[in-house]
């Protein structure tokens, strides 16, 4: 009977655990993001502003469509846990693993379509050739991005995307998607297809990626 009874409790607990996966696999708890809400709030809304919309020249959108569809939960939590040496953004990692954690859960479920993160990250590496890069970088980038990438520390609108602290965290195929299709309700216009503010094509744009992946070096 003891053994019976053990057996049962440990198939209860299995049972149990079964039931608890399952529910993090659908999404967060209402008191994790009401967490995260609360820590983003304190911490992060004064560059961000409410609900993460961002501001041009001082941080990015955090809820932008695009990015959420693109960027892996371990791109946000590094970013937040590290920071962005040489820009605004400063590290939280006191804000420790579960802290983080709770901020990502509460940035996506401002999502509005599924996570494609594996398959973004899971493209090929650009090859290409930098010289020609380089070109359509000064062309198109720079008046936003600045021109060595440092972004808001050069007085652009855009991002620091030419600087390792943000390139040592995303892959070819996240550079890629975000030049494609750019982000909606930003400054970052799509630069590929008849209605971008330039049609590059899939090698310039993998040019334009090698380039940023040399200017980081």
């Amino acid at each position: 009977m003891a053994i019976q009874k053990n057996f049962l409790f440990a198939l209860a607990g299995l049972t149990l655990l079964t039931f608890s996966s399952a529910g993090l696999a659908e999404g967060a708890s209402p008191a994790t993001l009401k967490k995260g809400k609360a820590l983003f709030t304190e911490n992060c809304e004064v560059c961000h502003q409410a609900d993460a919309i961002g501001q041009p020249g001082v941080a990015p959108s955090l809820t932008n469509p695009e990015l959420l569809s693109t960027a892996s939960d371990k791109f946000f939590a590094a970013t937040i846990r590290d920071g962005r040496e040489d820009t605004g953004m400063p590290p939280f990692a006191h804000l420790g693993r579960r802290g983080i954690s709770a901020v990502v859960a509460y940035l996506r479920s401002h999502a509005v379509g599924p996570n494609r993160a594996v398959e973004i990250d899971a493209q090929p590496e650009a090859h290409g050739d930098p010289r020609l890069g380089k070109q359509w970088y000064a062309n198109i980038c720079s008046t936003c991005h600045g021109v060595a990438g440092d972004g808001y520390e050069a007085g652009g609108t855009g991002t620091a995307i030419g600087l390792p602290s943000f390139l040592n965290k995303v892959s070819d195929g996240f550079l890629r998607e975000t030049i494609k299709k750019g982000r909606s309700n930003t400054r970052m216009l799509p630069f590929q297809g008849p209605t971008a503010l330039a049609d590059l094509s899939n090698q310039e744009i993998d040019d334009v990626i090698v380039y940023l992946r040399e200017l980081a070096k």
